[in-house]
């Protein structure tokens, strides 16, 4: 298994991993509002690391959770509520990315709303784990839209307080 882990990484060194579409206009627009942000992954430590190190986000998680790091991993629910302890943030004021069925469930039963990707697993599966909403890529109109709402209520919050 670690031979596997071994040469998907080096591979992965090689190759030029492409951003899911949209990546950095969410990224900005999570930057902008000052979000905290975690990458809940079920990855070996060195892959996770290299993945996101390759994707130019090595400064904007604050925290990486691994599954390896919890009792259970996805799809139990563990990796995001320890990612909601270390960040100290309520599971009502988050909101989760996730592309494959363990995910979406281990979110899900964290009791966040999860913003389901098609980018690797069709969408009949992914709508089997129960996510809020399902999305093509980042750039779909969909996500844009539910995070507009969450401005004006967070908008409307403020003034009404």
């Amino acid at each position: 298994m670690e031979d596997k882990e071994a040469m998907f990484r080096s591979r992965l060194a090689l190759e030029n991993l492409p951003p899911i579409k949209g990546l950095y206009k969410l990224t900005k627009w999570i930057d902008d509002r000052g979000l905290k942000r975690a990458a809940v992954t079920n990855a070996p430590k060195p892959n996770a690391e290299l993945m996101i190190s390759k994707l130019g986000l090595k400064d904007f998680f604050d925290v990486v959770i691994l599954g390896s790091d919890c009792e259970r991993a996805k799809p139990y629910p563990d990796p995001y509520l320890k990612a909601l302890e270390v960040l100290k943030v309520s599971k009502d004021h988050t909101f989760v990315c996730e592309d494959s069925v363990s995910g979406i469930k281990a979110g899900v039963a964290a009791g966040m709303p999860v913003v389901g990707l098609t980018t690797r697993n069709p969408e009949s599966v992914l709508m089997e784990a129960n996510p809020t909403i399902l999305i093509k890529d980042y750039e779909d109109p969909k996500l844009w839209e539910a995070l507009e709402e969450l401005d004006k209520r967070i908008g409307s919050s403020k003034t009404s307080a």
